[in-house]
């Protein structure tokens, strides 16, 4: 008798929790560390006073508009040769911010916006071209489909930039504010011309910040 209440007891125990489980909320399974999915243009669940993925998509967005606008670029009878990298491009900041994740958006969005108009120069490749080029010319490998040309292209301008911010902080409510500007320059390779430029800004606040990595 007691070995069957005790059995018992064991069963409504395994049945309770079953019914715990069952009942718990998106929420609740969102508590227990289940991932989500995220509109990378809209604000997440985790946000501070940083430059954070909406900010990068609207401002890449926002540029290839600009330069696509600018005849001195996208108006030339002959399609202009330019570099985007970060090679040039600096974080002054007090955000840690990966810059490829800037250059290499508005990369390729240029590239597939501009239709022809310009052409982009793989210089941060410029090894792995050499490689293949010496190869042809050696006789071990063909020519390819597109031939042979004298040199690697030379560019025509090149894009730079920098992020620099300014933090302010209430040290009786703990608020943070910070002011963040993005600017970029389009630069001639042979003049030094500055043919576009522009800033891009962010001012934002919150109670208590984030650590960005």
């Amino acid at each position: 008798m007691k070995r069957i209440a005790t059995h018992f007891l064991g069963s409504l125990a395994l049945a309770a929790c079953a019914l715990t489980f069952a009942a718990s909320t998106p929420a609740d399974a969102q508590k227990r560390g289940k991932s989500r999915d995220l509109d990378a243009g809209m604000a997440g669940p985790v946000q501070g006073v940083g430059i954070e993925s909406r900010d990068l998509l609207a401002m890449s967005d926002q540029m290839v508009r600009d330069i696509l606008a600018t005849p001195e670029i996208a108006a030339r009878s002959v399609a202009p040769r330019i570099i985007v990298d970060s090679k040039y491009f600096t974080n002054e900041s007090s955000q840690r911010i990966n810059q490829n994740l800037i250059t290499d958006r508005l990369r390729t969005s240029l590239n597939r916006a501009s239709d022809g108009r310009m052409v982009f120069i793989a210089r941060q490749n410029a090894a792995m071209i050499e490689e293949e080029r010496a190869l042809k010319r050696e006789g071990t490998t063909d020519s390819g489909t597109t031939g042979l040309t004298r040199a690697q292209f030379g560019a025509d301008f090149r894009l730079t930039g920098n992020i620099a911010s300014q933090d302010a902080r209430n040290a009786r409510t703990g608020q943070v504010q910070r002011f963040t500007q993005i600017t970029f320059e389009l630069v001639d390779l042979e003049s030094g011309a500055i043919v576009w430029s522009n800033a891009y800004d962010v001012a934002r606040a919150a109670t208590d910040d984030v650590t960005y990595r």
